[in-house]
């Protein structure tokens, strides 16, 4: 262990500087996703070879993620991230760049190599400067994540709206984002490994409460993945709604999800983590059990809104629970990270599937279903609760993530 101190108001200095880098990695992805149908036409792919393109994103994070230990062992956790960040942020521009097919799966693939590491390294400096805070503020710094999304994603439009070259937004929105992510690491933690500290292997199964942490996340991201892509289309197939209020429903999901990743922090240090999801997969289940039986687009928008505020503090808490998980925190998060990318993977084209051989109620019984399984195995997250302990107010001693 590094000897190396740092004082509360470093700590909570990086408190802020990791909370600017959520928002700066949430802002790539919303600037990316505003363009999408600009990439397509520029690249001259068919819906189905964009379907297909659009899965290599989540194909180089899997395989990349666990790489990001071994980068902070060797560079130290701040460098580490600072260049893992700027590597997201340039990679915005290649995707614009692709002229057909296959040179835009090669670009779709770093950039979510890229995306992949940076999470894993974010997320890793997060949990640390929670544990020496001793409060928790995983959940806020996931709701940043998704303000830097809002931003980004509202930049897209306006560029968008004004018809601009995806290229040129590109290329300004990575400028301007790599900036703000450099200047921003300069305040995270600078957390250094111990002279005879041993580097983490370079691709390593993760360890098996990483699994179990995983599988809740699993569930939620689910649930997520279902909601934001299937909302609108199940309001306007199964209770013929305009596309006006279908598109309010999308909205309202994702607005009660950053709102309570925002305000989730306090719940969890009242309630801790593993009541606090217990209680969050119940509200899931609820908003389930509203959406499956809608009669009514009022009862389904309620559903939706109750799915968003119930999952939207799981997946920061699997992430803090993986960081205090085992002997190597960074391979932890990595294995949750790469079990909930696959989710996030598979969910709308299994939502898909599952609804054109049956319903798409038939779907959304299923999503439902998964989320009794938030509420069910909560008490793996256990590790996601913190032990309180007196430390100085003067100065923090430092530890490996």
């Amino acid at each position: 262990m590094s000897a190396v101190v740092h004082t509360q108001h470093e700590v909570r200095r990086a408190r802020y500087a990791v909370a600017a880098v959520f928002a700066v990695h949430g802002a790539v992805t919303g600037s990316f996703a505003t363009r999408v149908p600009w990439i397509q036409d520029h690249a001259g792919v068919s819906a189905g070879q964009l379907g297909l393109a659009l899965a290599f994103p989540a194909l180089g994070a899997s395989l990349a993620m666990p790489l990001a230990g071994g980068i902070s062992h060797r560079f130290g956790a701040r460098n580490a991230l600072r260049g893992l960040l700027a590597l997201w942020t340039l990679a915005l521009v290649l995707p614009a760049l692709a002229p057909n097919l296959l040179t835009l799966c090669l670009a779709l693939f770093v950039y979510g190599a890229t995306a992949g590491m940076s999470d894993v390294a974010m997320n890793a400096l997060g949990v640390e400067v929670e544990n020496r805070l001793d409060r928790s503020i995983m959940s806020g710094l996931h709701g940043m994540w998704s303000v830097g999304a809002v931003v980004g994603s509202a930049a897209g439009t306006l560029a968008a709206h004004l018809g601009s070259d995806a290229r040129l937004h590109h290329a300004l929105a990575a400028g301007v984002l790599t900036v703000v992510g450099f200047a921003a690491c300069a305040w995270v933690l600078d957390l250094q490994p111990a002279e005879d500290e041993e580097p983490p292997p370079r691709f390593a199964l993760p360890p098996r409460s990483a699994l179990l942490i995983g599988a809740i996340g699993f569930c939620a991201v689910f649930a997520e993945g279902a909601s934001l892509d299937w909302s609108a289309v199940y309001l306007r197939d199964q209770l013929e709604t305009s596309a006006g209020l279908a598109a309010a429903c999308t909205t309202g999901f994702t607005l009660t999800m950053a709102v309570a990743r925002i305000a989730g922090d306090r719940v969890v240090d009242r309630y801790g983590a593993v009541r606090t999801v217990r209680a969050s997969g119940v509200v899931a289940l609820l908003g389930g059990l509203l959406i499956v039986f809608a009669r009514h687009p009022a009862v389904a928008m309620t559903g939706f809104a109750l799915m968003g505020l119930g999952i939207a503090v799981v997946v920061p808490l699997c992430f803090a629970a993986a960081g205090r998980s085992g002997s190597n925190p960074s391979l932890a998060i990595a294995g949750v990270a790469t079990i909930t990318y696959t989710s996030g993977l598979i969910a709308p084209s299994a939502i898909g599937m599952l609804a054109q051989a049956t319903s798409l109620m038939v779907s959304f019984m299923l999503v439902t279903l998964l989320t009794c399984g938030i509420a069910g195995f909560a008490g793996v997250l256990r590790a996601g609760d913190r032990v309180k302990v007196t430390r100085p107010d003067a100065a923090v001693p430092e530890r490996r993530p």
